[in-house]
């Protein structure tokens, strides 16, 4: 066999091996992922957090943005703790998501179900669903003014309805405690739409719950949005004022967003957060998010991750007050 020939053999071989090695990279990425990814829910079908997951969902089978689809999984009760146990013994599968709110950060603080930050891979935040102040059509309150004042003089003839005895609603009426200087009584129901139609039916006397769960009343004439918690008024609601411009330093909102659990591949974080934000540029997301009446934002992975930590700082307060403060190790 002559040099040249042999020389030409081991090129050949060596490109082989070359595109092999490639080959086999391209297969290993593109086989995540492998089977429909498990998106675990807290809530109940037909909330907030469920709605825009599936929504997301289809919106990625629509376009095509993964060759895998969403597949929601619902595990209600126990104030959220069996969802998030159940997600936490995932570990490092990237096949399983949860659906992130602003419960996460509750949890977290929680000694009795102790999943601290560094249990989850945040992937992204997808939008802010806003809360609001909502009173029954037919309330002799107008404007929040007008129910402030009616607080302070008689607080125990009102009961806020809310969700969750540490979400985002009862954040609203601690910060509503500590403006107006005085304790407020709440009542919690399994889902926002209950809250709502509570106040709507006058069993409550008002709600400070997601804005989107009492909109359809709104529109039916059964309720009144007094305030908004968001920091600037929604383009998509421009006549609800903001707490703030009414001069109260309260601005809140839940969170919806994605997160894996620690110990999941760099690649696969990438995979679906690319895949999660061109889903967000999407003419659908952006009607979507306009008709919910959402903060429209998107944090990536690394951003999300730095936003959950200021987040868990500002609400240390509000978790400490309500005995919710996580134990010291």
């Amino acid at each position: 066999m002559s040099t040249s020939h042999h020389c030409s053999k081991l090129s050949r071989c060596a490109a082989f091996g070359t595109l092999a090695l490639f080959a086999g990279a391209a297969a290993s990425a593109q086989s995540y992922p492998s089977k429909h990814i498990e998106v675990v829910i807290h809530t109940s079908a037909g909330s907030g957090g469920d709605v825009l997951v599936r929504r997301v969902g289809e919106i990625i089978r629509e376009k095509k943005l993964l060759p895998e689809n969403f597949l929601v999984v619902n595990k209600t009760g126990g104030s959220g703790i069996p969802a998030y146990n159940y997600f936490k013994s995932k570990r490092g599968d990237p096949h399983y998501i949860l659906s992130v709110t602003s419960t996460l950060l509750a949890m977290a603080y929680r000694p009795d179900v102790k999943i601290a930050l560094d249990n989850y891979t945040p992937i992204a935040l997808f939008a802010i669903d806003p809360q609001a102040i909502m009173v029954s059509a037919d309330s002799p309150y107008k404007t929040f003014k007008d129910l402030a004042e009616a607080i302070k003089r008689d607080p125990g003839a009102f009961t806020a309805a809310t969700t969750s005895a540490t979400g985002t609603g009862r954040l609203v009426i601690h910060l509503m405690e500590k403006a107006l200087g005085t304790r407020i009584k709440f009542v919690t129901f399994k889902g926002g739409g209950d809250a709502v139609t509570s106040v709507a039916g006058g069993h409550t006397q008002f709600s400070t719950e997601n804005l989107a769960e009492g909109l359809g009343l709104v529109e039916g004439g059964k309720l009144r949005v007094l305030a908004v918690t968001t920091d600037k008024r929604l383009p998509q609601a421009p006549d609800y004022p903001t707490l703030k411009e009414l001069g109260y330093n309260i601005e809140a909102g839940t969170l919806r967003g994605f997160t894996f659990t620690a110990g999941v591949p760099k690649e696969a974080v990438a995979t679906i957060e690319t895949a999660l934000k061109r889903a967000h540029e999407t003419p659908e997301w952006k009607e979507f998010a306009r008709r919910a009446l959402y903060q429209d934002i998107f944090l990536g992975s690394e951003e999300f991750s730095k936003f959950l930590e200021r987040k868990m700082v500002e609400y240390s307060e509000f978790y400490d007050a309500i005995g919710l403060a996580k134990t010291k190790k």
